[in-house]
């Protein structure tokens, strides 16, 4: 459970509580119904993290929307994009071990987090990711319709190791995953994918091991 879950449910079960003494019992049963939304919505399950070699998880439970190529500074990426509805799980996890080199909060609109320009335009977090064997790996938090507010409990120097949990986007959000455009795809448009479990893409061994 993450406890902002807990500080909200606890503030609404105070005012049906006030709701209850001061004006109608019945109408105390809204703040309470609330109260047990958040206590759900801020659900934070225990998965399992694949082992595989070179794996890179699913940073956020979802249905991938895209997985394109783009060019990031002249080069050819593959990006893999995520939609989280209000009904998912909304912590996030790193989707590979390594060390994050830079993380960048950029101000922006609230978009419909499926409409493509959302990756540029929307609120972010952008975290650069350098594995264990040497890719750079990028992972965005996109706000969206719904949401107002990203987590990132990390910063720039910290180690991280595949599947740890790394920040929160509350209500609806995207999170995209940009990977170099040798890592092996392993989902497609319309998957459903589970944050820190699933697995998105296999990275190829570093030179040298092949």
């Amino acid at each position: 459970m993450v406890r902002d879950g807990i500080y909200y449910a606890l503030a609404l079960v105070a005012v049906a509580v006030l709701i209850g003494m001061w004006a109608s019992p019945p109408l105390a049963l809204v703040p309470l119904l609330l109260a047990a939304f958040f206590l759900w919505f801020f659900r934070d399950p225990e998965r399992v993290i694949p082992s595989e070699r070179g794996a890179v998880v699913s940073p956020a439970d979802g249905k991938v929307t895209g997985v394109t190529t783009i060019q990031v500074d002249g080069e050819p990426r593959t990006s893999i994009s995520i939609f989280l509805n209000v009904f998912n799980v909304h912590v996030n996890r790193s989707p590979a071990a390594g060390l994050i080199t830079a993380v960048e909060y950029r101000h922006g609109k609230y978009l419909n987090a499926m409409n493509p320009a959302s990756a540029e335009m929307n609120e972010q977090n952008i975290c650069t990711l350098i594995t264990d064997d040497g890719y750079s790996i990028v992972f965005k938090q996109i706000a969206g319709l719904l949401a107002r507010r990203i987590v990132f409990s990390r910063k720039a120097g910290d180690r991280v190791v595949r599947g740890e949990r790394i920040g929160l986007i509350k209500f609806g959000s995207r999170c995209d995953v940009i990977l170099p455009v040798s890592a092996e795809v392993r989902v497609q448009v319309g998957n459903i994918v589970k944050c820190g479990s699933s697995t998105l893409a296999i990275l190829p061994p570093a030179q040298g091991e092949l």
